[in-house]
């Protein structure tokens, strides 16, 4: 198939371009949100392909996946063609509910020519479907050897508490942390973090992250209101023993062997403090980790969820 898809998350992207289809990137003049094109720090296969904006009149395109309610005006701006009636599309949401969350109703849940499908089972509302994460496997690298706290979290500084921001200087009591991910900047201004204490790698790509990561004791995951982050499940790819807030669809991906999931900061504090008093107990939680990640994780499972429901949508 020729697939429309924006370059809108760089991780899931990564995972649904390794598919055999033809991907069709929008590229507008800036990168900027609308048309980011090719990913610069992560490898893509040949096949996705970047597009000008202005160009996408010229290309075939089987079926466009949106994954934001402005991706629909974008879809009939550039292609002509109307998502859902000439045009076959599936609408990816990513992301957990903004604003007054209980009174909220997803932009297309009163329509049913566009499914949506969801990437996790917190998130579903409405008739969609779920099909979970999958990651490109970075394999197995944890090494621990620097007794210090791994955390990736992109604009730490905007997001603040929906990515538990304010929760890195109680870790940091702890241990030393390294927080790698997008705009770090002002991260110790804002929440009084000791730069001794609280380091920031910027926007390193992919492999290098994870090597780096690989190398730290422990991964923490302290978002509290995200679907489910996909650096989470990089970590337990890597073979990372973690400690995560129970907060969304976390619950769910992280069982008891494979580290330690908590709403009270005392009990993941006390369990980094642990990894780092016991280096085996945290190589065989890690190990415990990855197979569960290998297992509800795997590329393949996500690939193939997906090429079943854009058959479905492209040949009904």
């Amino acid at each position: 198939m020729r697939i429309l898809v924006w370059h809108v998350h760089g991780s899931w992207t990564t995972s649904f371009v390794q598919g055999g289809h033809d991907y069709l990137l929008p590229l507008v003049p800036d990168r900027g949100a609308d048309g980011g094109g090719r990913a610069r720090t992560w490898n893509w296969p040949a096949n996705a392909r970047e597009v000008p904006f202005d160009r996408l009149r010229d290309e075939e395109v089987d079926v466009v996946v949106l994954q934001r309610p402005r991706d629909l005006g974008l879809c009939q701006e550039w292609l002509g063609r109307v998502p859902g009636v000439d045009l076959p599309a599936v609408f990816v949401e990513h992301n957990t509910p903004k604003g007054d969350v209980p009174l909220t109703r997803h932009p297309l849940a009163d329509q049913d020519r566009i499914p949506i499908a969801h990437v996790t089972h917190f998130n579903r509302s409405a008739p969609t479907r779920v099909i979970e994460h999958g990651v490109v496997d970075p394999g197995e690298r944890y090494t621990g050897e620097l007794e210090r706290i791994g955390v990736a979290i992109n604009e730490p500084v905007r997001r603040g508490r929906v990515t538990g921001s304010d929760l890195l200087g109680r870790f940091a009591d702890v241990a030393p942390v390294d927080v790698f991910g997008m705009r770090l900047a002002g991260l110790h201004e804002k929440y009084a973090l000791d730069p001794a204490r609280v380091a920031l790698h910027e926007d390193p790509p992919q492999d290098v992250m994870h090597a780096a990561l690989a190398r730290r004791r422990v991964y923490l995951h302290p978002l509290r209101w995200t679907s489910l982050g996909l650096s989470l499940i990089e970590a337990m790819h890597l073979a990372m023993p973690v400690v995560v807030l129970a907060s969304t669809e976390a619950v769910e991906a992280v069982p008891v062997e494979t580290g330690v999931v908590s709403t009270r900061l005392d009990v993941l504090a006390e369990a980094v403090q642990g990894y780092l008093d016991d280096p085996d107990a945290a190589r065989l939680a890690g190990k415990s980790a990855r197979a569960y990640a290998l297992e509800r994780y795997g590329l393949g499972r996500f690939l193939a969820d997906w090429d079943a429901l854009l058959r479905e949508v492209v040949e009904p």
